[in-house]
């Protein structure tokens, strides 16, 4: 291999605004009109091709009063430089067809407090923003999320819990706390000072979100050194499931303090204070290690930070 053949192809051959700009020249006849229409000063024009000259080791453009005139070589390159422009030109389109087809389709994944309470108002902004592309979401616990994201199933989703799954990145967009509740009947609804000890509340039958969820992630992580949960009253796989639970008085439950804000204002279901235990969680936008959102999963992850 010669010494020319390893010096990398993009030194040795001039870059597409270079190519463009000799295309100008000989359109128009004059450096300076190419200039104008590339939209760069005559000096910057002129500059530009004699680094192309000094690239090629041929002149290329002859210079006079009259104007500018492309040399033998110069109209040789000039039809050489078409041919890659009008590649470089259907690479483009090409590029901007595959971000249409991206930009065309959404595809959501997020837990089940953040699905219900907050992607609503998101998804409403985004669709004023972005109105031909379809959004598709699936909602589920913060496992189900993660293994969707790296599945390839979803483009960018939503969790609760302590931290980004493996496998994921993310960034915090919000907070929330959950709360222990139960209906108004519940003796633990008459101790008006009496809050409840992390041992009481560990050792009490509780109806609880699925494992894998990020609600009983953080319930589960909080009481560990507490003795840890009892054995579950009920174990449902949805918010509303449990919450439709504490109401009809089958037992307390802990939920997000965005899914019981109605029942506590119509004292369907009573805030039951805990002392000694911190019952606070991150709510996360993920997505796959090394793949950051862009176009309409870009735009919905600006839209939870507004």
């Amino acid at each position: 291999m010669s010494e020319e053949e390893r010096v990398p192809l993009a030194h040795r051959v001039p870059d597409l605004g270079a190519l463009e700009l000799l295309l100008a020249v000989a359109r128009h006849g004059s450096l300076g009109r190419a200039a104008r229409e590339v939209g760069i000063t005559q000096p910057a024009a002129s500059s530009r091709v004699r680094s192309m000259e000094r690239q090629l080791g041929v002149a290329l453009v002859e210079r006079s009063p009259r104007g500018s005139r492309l040399t033998e070589a110069g109209a040789l390159v000039t039809d050489w430089a078409r041919r890659v422009v009008e590649a470089a030109e259907a690479f483009d389109a090409g590029a901007q067809a595959l971000r249409g087809r991206r930009d065309s389709r959404l595809r959501v994944a997020a837990s089940m407090t953040i699905a219900e309470y907050l992607l609503p108002g998101w998804l409403i902004a985004l669709r004023a923003a972005r109105p031909d592309t379809a959004v598709s979401l699936q909602a589920g616990n913060s496992a189900a999320v993660a293994e969707r994201l790296l599945a390839g199933e979803a483009d960018l989703g939503f969790v609760e819990g302590l931290a980004v799954p493996e496998g994921l990145d993310g960034t915090v967009i919000g907070h929330d706390r959950l709360l222990v509740v139960a209906a108004p009947g519940h003796p633990w609804a008459r101790r008006r000072r009496a809050p409840l000890t992390p041992e009481e509340l560990a050792g009490t039958p509780l109806v609880l979100r699925e494992r894998g969820s990020g609600t009983r992630q953080v319930l589960d992580s909080a009481l560990s050194s507490h003795g840890g949960l009892a054995a579950p009253l009920l174990e449902l796989a949805s918010t509303t499931a449990v919450k439709a639970a504490a109401v009809s008085g089958a037992g307390p439950a802990v939920l997000s303090e965005l899914a019981v804000a109605e029942e506590r204002a119509s004292r369907r279901l009573v805030r039951i204070p805990v002392e000694g235990v911190r019952l606070d969680r991150d709510l996360r936008a993920v997505w796959p290690h090394g793949h950051r959102p862009t176009g309409p999963a870009r735009d919905l992850l600006g839209l939870t930070r507004g």
